[in-house]
């Protein structure tokens, strides 16, 4: 009887190895899957917003678009969003530079033209007639 103990404890170790095993997986992937690309993703972030100069065109988190025409102490960073229309923003504001490299103009497309208005005369040849014996 003691002999078959034995036997069934020794069994039971490898299964307690694999989820072990499992378990100290799990950290691991979560550091490969979530932690270094967001950690990556911050230092992408972060040089380049140190590497901004004037004259870049930017993208704000909200979505606004300028050029950047000055610094200041702190952070803050002065964006041309129109023609004399600047606004200052956090350094940390910035999203992204614009790639301008694909644009060959710097103009606007022009919008679309409105359509002629139908004409509303009644003797087009799509009205229907009426009989006069009817």
């Amino acid at each position: 009887m003691t002999l078959n103990l034995l036997a069934n404890s020794s069994g039971g170790g490898g299964a307690a190895i694999a989820q072990l095993g499992i378990l100290l997986l799990i950290p691991l992937a979560l550091y490969f899957l979530m932690i270094r690309p967001q950690r990556r993703k911050a230092r992408d972030q972060q040089a380049l917003q140190s590497a901004l100069q004037v004259g870049d065109e930017v993208m704000t988190t909200s979505g606004v678009y300028g050029f950047i025409t000055g610094f200041e102490e702190n952070d803050r960073i002065w964006l041309e969003i129109d023609e004399d229309v600047q606004i200052r923003v956090n350094r940390a504001a910035i999203q992204g530079k614009v790639d301008t490299s694909g644009s060959t103009s710097d103009t606007r497309p022009e919008p679309p033209k409105p359509s002629a208005p139908k004409s509303t005369d009644d003797s087009t040849e799509d009205a229907p007639t009426r009989d006069s014996a009817g």
